[in-house]
């Protein structure tokens, strides 16, 4: 089985007669993708749903209705500072609900790995680490903290200042994401929604503007906070008999 990786633009581009099983999609925007004369078996769609017609049927309201998750998606691209400082109060209110649950198991239970995704300890060293990419590195000036831990396709590139070999306690780590989160929350407190189409700089993502940095953060405080709750909950469960 060919495993390729495609990025970039490809917006209007045409897949015609193409064999896509097994493909995987990640952070693609298919706001108006049309798919005809095709084989959906055993799909998974985790996204944001707005109209979304499968053979004819409407299933927009059927999907959001049914999706705890909707209202926060809804909230992940706020475009005003105000509105930005409601998603990050949101994503905090979750992320405290998550950290109260991780308390309660086993001490060692927040560096297990399930299926070889981050612990719930990796995790938060990873949201500290995107935090630095995206936000306290480019904007603030300020160096990456020793403890980050990059996503997997960037371990390569070379990062300032990381330990690789780092292994922080949950409250060592739970102490860098109190830092990081205040120093955020206060930085929205005060953007002037004029510095928002600002370029920034990006290590190894080059220049985005400023709206589109803060919105990264939203989406890897979302998407992690999924994922330690799942993984969680396979912890939690009773071994089976």
């Amino acid at each position: 089985m060919i495993d390729e990786e495609f990025g970039g633009d490809l917006a209007g581009a045409v897949f015609w007669d193409a064999d896509l099983t097994g493909a995987r999609f990640r952070d693609v925007n298919l706001t108006g993708a049309r798919i005809s004369h095709a084989w959906l078996v055993d799909v998974e769609i985790d996204a944001l749903v707005e109209r979304m017609v499968v053979n004819g049927v409407d299933v927009t309201d059927f999907v959001n209705q049914h999706d705890p998750w909707f209202p926060l998606r809804t909230m992940l691209r706020p475009t005003r500072p105000d509105a930005m400082t409601t998603t990050w109060a949101a994503l905090e209110h979750e992320w405290t609900t998550t950290i109260q649950r991780a308390r309660t198991v086993a001490s060692d239970t927040v560096h297990e790995s399930v299926a070889g995704e981050f612990s719930f300890v990796q995790t938060l060293r990873h949201l500290a680490f995107a935090k630095d990419k995206w936000y306290t590195a480019p904007i603030l000036g300020q160096g990456f903290h020793p403890m980050g831990l990059p996503n997997t396709g960037s371990l390569d590139f070379p990062w300032p200042g990381l330990e690789r070999d780092a292994s922080p306690s949950l409250a060592e780590a739970l102490g860098v994401r109190t830092d990081r989160s205040t120093e955020f929350h206060d930085f929205l407190l005060r953007l002037d929604p004029a510095e928002l189409t600002c370029s920034v700089e990006i290590l190894e993502n080059g220049a985005n503007p400023l709206l589109e940095c803060i919105h990264t953060v939203f989406y890897e405080e979302f998407w992690h906070l999924r994922y330690a709750r799942r993984d969680l909950a396979m912890l939690e469960a009773p071994p089976a008999p």
